[in-house]
This record gives C-alpha cells, structure tokens and sequence, in this order.
C-alpha cells in the first residue's frame, strides 16, 4: 500500500479543494479563475523597493528568532492605533513565514492530543487540517447565510466539552465575506471566560472592509489575555509571494510558539521583513486605493450574482463573493465541475470550507473588473442552460 508509510494524521487528510480546481483550470485555455484567494494587484512599488534595497544591502542572512525589532515595533503601533490593542515588542510578537505558519505554530504549541478546538465553518481550508496535523480535533459549527454567515453563539456554547481547548475564528471570512459582528464577538469572549479557553483569531483580512469598521478581537474587553491574534502582509498589502506574517499575544503564549518556530524555520525571511516594515510605514495609501477598486468589483459581481438567480449576501470584508449554487437543482461539486468544462470559469465547492459551505461557491473577485464582467456573462449563460 502506498500510504503504509505516511502518519494516519496525514494520510487521512482530505486534498484542498481550492488547489484541485486551480490545477484543472491551468491544464486549460480561455479560463476566468475566481478561485484563488489572492490579490491580482503586484506589491506596491515602494515596498517592492524596501526588499530590493535590503537584499542589495547585504541582509541575506537569519534575523532574531522573534522578526527584527523595527518591524515588531511598527506592527505593535500598528495595531495599538488601527485597534486600540497594545503588545510589547520585545516579546509579544513574533514574525512568521505567512500567515499560514501562524496558524500551524499555533495549534502546535497548544494541543495536547485531543484537544478539541471549535471553528465556526464555513472557513479557510487551513483550520481543519492545521489542528489535525497538531493531534488536536476540529470541531466545527456552522453558520448561516440567513444569518449573514456570522458567528453562531447557540452553536458554538452546544459545542463546548471538557476537551476543548481553544476557539478558532477568522473573520472578515474565507471564503464568505461575512464580518463578524462585535455581539456576537462579545459572546465569543464570555465562552471563552467562561470555560478557560484560548482564542485564535486570525485576522489576516483586517483592513479589506467595505462600510463597516473592523472588530479586532483582542481589542474586545476581557480577551486580550486569552487570545492569539494571527494576521499578515499578503491580503492588505498584496505580499502573497513574500510569505511573511505574524503573531502577537501574551508573553507565555508566544514563547511557546517562538519554540516551535525556532525548530521549524528559524525566522521569517530576511528582505521579506524589510519590505514588511514600508508596508507599515508608507503602505497605506496603496491599501486605500486597494480597497476601493475591491468595493467596485464587490458591488458588480455580488448584483450580478443576484441578477443570474444566485442567491449571494453582501459580503462586507475579503474578496470573495459566496453565492447559493444549489438553487439550479446541481450540488455545489457538479455545478463547479460543470461550469468550468463548459464554459471555463474556475470557481471553488463551498463544501471545500467546512459545514454550512455545501451548495454554495466561494467566487474570488480579486481580478480584473473586465474578467469579472465576462466570467458572469458566462455563468449566466451556463445557469440559463441548466
């Protein structure tokens, strides 16, 4: 058997329904992908800049296992003035290759296996898979497009067993668009009192909002002392490529994934980290012009959905539109399947993302305006043939 050798943990993995799609699509011609959760924009020229001149400079080698204190330093004011939320520096922060491996550092240092972490779903592939590959159980408990896929409290506290140990959320969402509202948020935060808990809050779509402030979870009070906050470069700032993002918490929790990190890659790029402290220090007008031409493309494909016959809620944050496909009669896998055959336009199964995500499409409109307008000519062509 070829798995004989692999963990059960891995081999029992499910493969990420977003790659499956992206792979069929690039075997093709004349494809429109809205699958791929990833800015279309190239990185603002000066931080493109910053990380020319840091390699030019001679910066190629490891940092402090923690980031470079300059970066951690304008992160910290950072967050204090966008969120009111203060983390010392010296060892509240750490830099991590992505937000992605905030996620895996988290989960590490915290499971113990069996552990059970709860993940209000539908959510990015990652949270599954990361608790899994830390020993831990996912739990999930879905959410509602009649309740605009925000946080369920009900579901969450029905949920909650003397083996959970932590609570996963990530909102503005992947792949819905939903904000979580501060209600609900609070709610979160008096479970968490409650039954001891720790929140993970990745929060790496932060400043992508469209007419509604972002809540920054450990901002809320009570849950500073509790929380992990998880965020990055790659969405705000169109770093995908750089692969640099971080967490900040209590200091005896991110010892602990400073442990971890300094097994597992010791720091985070070098010139990656350079190109992060501009996007702090001069980045935001090019997050502002960002934004905008996101709530235009927002505005057209989230009418255009409406228009074809697919039901699809105001997403207020991402970019990501997240329609109810299940209404043409085809489960959210055949009616994928079948629109990118024939009519070449590359969207992701909601049931990629967890529970609550079956019979819905998670549409990206992070591309270009004109490709937007014609991959929904296309669906709808492919919907009035169904």
């Amino acid at each position: 058997m070829p798995n004989q050798y692999l963990s059960r943990r891995v081999a029992g993995l499910k493969p990420s329904g977003i790659r499956k799609f992206f792979d069929i699509a690039a075997t093709m011609k004349d494809v429109i992908s809205l699958g791929i959760g990833e800015p279309d924009f190239t990185t603002p020229e000066p931080i493109l800049q910053a990380g020319i001149r840091s390699l030019q400079r001679g910066e190629t080698h490891y940092t402090s296992n923690y980031g470079i204190i300059e970066l951690r330093r304008a992160l910290a004011f950072h967050l204090e003035k966008h969120y009111g939320v203060r983390y010392n520096p010296d060892n509240e922060i750490i830099i991590t290759v992505g937000g992605s491996e905030a996620l895996n550092l988290a989960a590490i240092a915290l499971l113990n296996p069996g552990d059970e972490v709860l993940i209000p779903s539908p959510c990015f592939v990652s949270y599954q898979a990361g608790v899994i590959l830390a020993g831990g159980v996912a739990v999930e408990a879905p959410c509602r497009m009649e309740n605009n896929f925000d946080i369920d409290p009900d579901q969450l506290r029905a949920a909650i067993t003397p083996r959970t140990k932590a609570i996963l959320i990530g909102f503005p969402n992947n792949p819905t668009g939903a904000v979580a509202s501060r209600e609900n948020l609070l709610e979160v935060a008096k479970m968490a009192e409650e039954h001891d808990l720790i929140v993970i809050s990745d929060e790496i779509y932060d400043r992508l909002v469209y007419g509604v402030k972002h809540v920054c979870f450990p901002a809320i009070p009570g849950a500073h002392d509790r929380t992990l906050l998880l965020g990055g470069f790659s969405k705000d700032y169109a770093m995908t490529g750089w692969r640099i993002g971080y967490a900040a918490g209590p200091e005896h929790l991110i010892k602990g994934l400073l442990r971890v990190h300094q097994y597992m890659v010791m720091s985070a790029p070098t010139m990656s980290q350079a190109a992060a402290l501009e996007a702090l220090l001069k980045g935001e007008p090019h997050v502002q012009q960002m934004v905008a031409e996101y709530d235009r493309r927002r505005n057209l494909i989230v009418s255009g959905l409406n228009q074809i016959g697919l039901p699809t809620f105001e997403p207020r944050g991402a970019f990501y539109a997240f329609p109810k496909v299940d209404v043409t009669g085809l489960d959210d896998e055949t009616f994928c399947n079948r629109l990118l055959e024939e009519e070449h336009v590359a969207i992701v199964p909601g049931n990629s993302f967890g529970l609550g995500g079956e019979g819905f499409a998670r549409c990206s409109y992070a591309t270009g305006y004109d490709q937007l307008e014609e991959a929904l000519e296309r669906i709808e062509r492919f919907v009035g043939k169904i």
